[in-house]
């Protein structure tokens, strides 16, 4: 067999090439995506049988097998009705140009290797950076998620902290502290542990906020040991926003690094009416925002950023012979600056979109959401069967019905999978079953939402 038949343009290559993009058009452009739903691992295994073979099934066949099998299996995170968890609402210019990404053979790591899309990459941080108030050097790079994203930041806050008290003349603790709210994305706390710090959960208020007053508590009691403080720009459970500007206030008064989980939230920036919903985001030291979210990229793309991004690579830059011709230059290399060595450039989709279609459409994609959130939690409100468990900050809606168990939800939310209507799962909350929408996608409709609330009887 000849070796080289898989790399080769030949006629084979050019019918595979074909066969995929044809699929990928057919996707990308269809007005009738179908939610679907995931199948028992059995019933997969019946149908798909082995495609693994010596000689392979051939690029049809095995697409066929995804087409019709695989993909039906897997949920349509971008359906206008995909309203659990967060969902993801790439735009066609991001979708399509993702898969240029993938055939272009881009690396991501380096100047020296990706110099064009780390430009490009760039441009979009400083574009976010700007809207975020942090100063023109602010700079950083794109990873994975949000969690990733987290880790290499507080990586990065405690090794500033060990250089600051180090260069004083100053004890390091025995156990470094992470201060954060027990709201707190769940990402952050899998940081702490990765890191072997102690996690000081501070409680939030009744509204979930949480407010600088507890923070002060806690930086007082831990003194150099608390090395940093997260601050959440949108709880994922509720949008819930904390007091950013009061706990950025702190920063005058103690010494610790503030990073802003705004992974769901920030995004709600670009809506003029909700830049002062943020205030104190612009004194941060780091924060990370998710584009496969709210600014409408594929996944998966988290934009992590740094205020003085020379904090970020004497944290992470890593150092061996063969990468000495990248480490012994002043070229900025997005591998600096997180904890990952090889990546892709996954900002180029987000770059792609934001250079078709411009600022101003994103503005209004992420208004007109906020928009919908506001007038469904109103409708909800007056329902006398329904209770919202808060009042929406953001695009998310928690809210309960009257008299309903948890069976009663796991009944609600499976006919509503099974027949193709929505995902909308059940959550709790303080030990009380609830259910939410999560609002993000822009061919959501009020009357889908509706529509879905009447299924409540």
């Amino acid at each position: 067999m000849d070796a080289a038949r898989m790399h080769a343009a030949s006629p084979e290559s050019a019918a595979i090439v074909d066969a995929v993009l044809d699929y990928s058009r057919r996707r990308m452009l269809a007005t009738d995506v179908p939610l679907d739903k995931p199948q028992p691992e059995s019933e997969l295994r019946r149908l798909v049988g082995t495609t693994i073979t010596d000689q392979g099934l051939g690029a049809q066949r095995a697409l066929s097998v995804f087409e019709h099998i695989l993909a039906p299996a897997c949920l349509t995170t971008s359906h206008p009705n995909y309203l659990s968890f967060i969902p993801n609402a790439p735009t066609v210019a991001a979708m399509a140009f993702d898969l240029v990404v993938s055939a272009s053979g881009l690396y991501g790591g380096s100047w020296l290797e990706g110099a064009g899309a780390v430009h490009a990459e760039n441009e979009v941080l400083a574009f976010l950076a700007a809207e975020f108030g942090l100063p023109e050097t602010a700079g950083g790079v794109f990873v994975q998620g949000g969690t990733i994203g987290n880790l290499s930041a507080l990586a990065a806050a405690r090794e500033t902290a060990k250089e600051r008290l180090l260069a004083a003349g100053r004890d390091l603790p025995p156990r470094w502290k992470l201060v954060c709210s027990l709201e707190a994305h769940s990402s952050n706390k899998s940081a702490a542990k990765i890191m072997d710090v102690d996690v000081i959960a501070v409680p939030a208020g009744s509204d979930g906020v949480l407010r600088a007053d507890a923070v002060r508590e806690a930086l007082e009691e831990h003194g150099d040991a608390a090395f940093a403080v997260v601050a959440t720009a949108g709880s994922t459970n509720f949008g819930i926003l904390d007091d950013i500007a009061g706990i950025a206030a702190l920063k005058d008064e103690f010494e610790f690094w503030l990073h802003v989980d705004g992974a769901y939230g920030l995004t709600a920036m670009l809506a003029p009416e909700a830049r002062g919903w943020f205030a104190g985001v612009e004194r941060a030291d780091s924060l990370v925002v998710d584009p496969h979210k709210w600014l409408f990229a594929p996944f998966d793309c988290c934009a992590l950023l740094y205020r003085d991004p020379e904090t970020g690579r004497r944290a992470h830059t890593q150092h061996a012979e063969y990468l000495d011709t990248l480490t012994d230059t002043d070229e900025f290399s997005p591998s600096d600056y997180s904890i990952q060595l090889t990546r892709r450039p996954r900002g180029l989709p987000l770059w792609f979109s934001l250079a078709t279609y411009g600022v101003d459409a994103y503005r209004a994609a992420v208004s007109e959401t906020l928009t919908l959130t506001r007038r469904i939690a109103a409708e909800i409100a007056a329902r006398p069967e329904l209770r919202l468990v808060r009042d929406p900050q953001l695009s998310v809606v928690v809210f309960e019905r009257d008299g309903w168990e948890r069976a009663d939800y796991d009944r609600w939310s499976d006919e509503l999978l099974e027949t193709q209507r929505a995902l909308v799962v059940p959550s709790s909350h303080a030990g009380r079953v609830n259910t939410r929408f999560a609002i993000l996608n822009p061919l959501t409709t009020f009357e889908d939402l509706v529509g879905i609330l009447d299924t409540m009887r």
